[in-house]
């Protein structure tokens, strides 16, 4: 599928839809927990139905019948190995959060876990690795430390050290260890997007689960514990939020975004910050954000936190009076895809003089980037950022595997559509 847009001017109002990292903690919890929860307002995506799929096959009963409301019948932590493998699709959050969920089993069978081209590329092993310290057996069935994996448990508890390339492992450890049979101590000597750790200490404390949080370096778990049922709304989405202010920053453009809490601990709310540094209009009033187009000035941002916004940012440093360098994100390189390399290689396409670094990207301004035929690698967030590009240059642009942006934000074109934007998917 090929993603065709045109120049564009934005004007209007555009409700943020949920988080995914919100829907999926959502999902794993209730699927652990005793009783029934609901879950309101989440997300509707490829990713967020992975982790439907996976948690149903874990044993719990999901009804996602009404998309305003999901009803999970949780397992009580008693996991029940599925004959078939897992199939987690593109969701590497799933993925990770699930194998430890999979090592609370008490059975003997294995529980094995695959997924799509891109998932079985990304790491594992550290995950793996604590997870066979803390007394379960997780096996790389290739030794590759990528999946396909296999999973028995029980996860007994004890001690771990784990460097966090990704903060989905040390978020997968926290939890599970609350329902392992004794305490768990986890040494962190790396922690890449701490904040998105921070989303899950969040529905820990919702869950007063017990825990010791030493400045996210050590902590030390209560085994032995429940989680309970509950029935909470799941907030909007900054991730997706970020392509939206973006574009209004960059772009003939007066748009407002609704929804969206900056109480939250998501990370990608620091994008409003980073544009407003770089010269952007930006009003937050409540929960919604104006945005106007603006005349942006290079800056040097340190990513670490955000790594998700690497394209949409790389894309709006393009339009930036000087350089902006994007620093200090290696795990942009561990996505999807290696999105540092992919982003450098299309903003050249259109004219960007672009410089990649092992940990980031340098992009000089472009007084008028040219149409070209883009690529964006069956990613998600490579695809949407390359629109916002498109979105001002003379011209059609085409851009391929836009299919792609399902998997966390199905909703993308026909909001960007309701504002003005000339775009459309083209499916032959």
């Amino acid at each position: 599928m090929k993603l065709a847009v045109e120049k564009s001017k934005l004007h209007g109002s555009v409700p943020i839809p949920g988080s995914k990292s919100h829907t999926i903690r959502a999902v794993a919890i209730s699927a652990l927990a005793d009783g029934e929860s609901t879950i309101r307002e989440p997300l509707i995506s490829g990713d967020t139905l992975s982790a439907v799929a996976c948690y149903r096959a874990l044993g719990a009963e999901v009804d996602d019948s009404d998309s305003r409301a999901w009803r999970v019948k949780g397992t009580g932590g008693a996991i029940i190995p599925p004959e078939k493998v897992i199939d987690v699709g593109n969701s590497g959050t799933t993925l990770r959060c699930a194998v430890s969920s999979a090592a609370l089993s008490s059975r003997s069978s294995a529980i094995r876990f695959t997924g799509d081209s891109q998932i079985q590329q990304r790491p594992l092993a550290p995950l793996l690795q604590s997870l066979n310290q803390l007394g379960a057996t997780a096996i790389s069935e290739r030794d590759n430390g990528r999946a396909p994996v296999s999973i028995r448990g029980r996860l007994k508890g004890g001690k771990t050290s784990i460097a966090c390339l990704t903060s989905q492992y040390l978020s997968s450890l926290l939890l599970a260890t609350p329902l392992a049979e004794n305490d768990t101590e986890i040494e962190v000597t790396l922690l890449n997007e701490p904040d998105y750790v921070q989303i899950t200490l969040d529905w820990l404390d919702k869950q007063e689960i017990a825990y010791l949080n030493q400045g996210l370096r050590f902590f030390r778990v209560a085994g032995g514990q429940r989680y309970r049922a509950f029935d909470l709304p799941i907030p909007a989405d900054f991730s997706s939020a970020t392509f939206f202010l973006c574009a209004g920053a960059l772009l003939d453009a007066d748009i407002t975004l609704t929804g969206l809490d900056f109480s939250d601990s998501q990370p990608d709310k620091a994008v409003a910050g980073y544009l407003k540094e770089m010269g952007a209009d930006i009003a937050v009033e409540g929960s919604s954000v104006r945005v106007k187009k603006s005349s942006l000035k290079g800056i040097e941002i340190d990513m670490n936190r955000t790594p998700d916004a690497l394209p949409a940012m790389a894309v709006t440093a393009a339009f930036a009076e000087g350089t902006t360098r994007l620093v200090n994100v290696p795990q942009a390189r561990s996505k999807e895809t290696d999105r540092i390399a992919c982003m450098a290689i299309e903003l050249r396409k259109m004219g960007v003089d672009t410089e990649e670094l092992p940990e980031g990207l340098v992009v000089h301004h472009c007084a008028e980037l040219k149409s070209a035929v883009l690529d964006g690698y069956g990613d998600h967030r490579i695809v949407m950022a390359l629109s916002l590009a498109a979105m001002a240059m003379e011209g059609t642009t085409l851009i391929d595997t836009a299919e792609a942006i399902d998997v966390t934000f199905p909703e993308f074109v026909p909001l960007m559509k309701s504002l003005g934007a000339r775009m459309n998917l083209i499916t032959s």
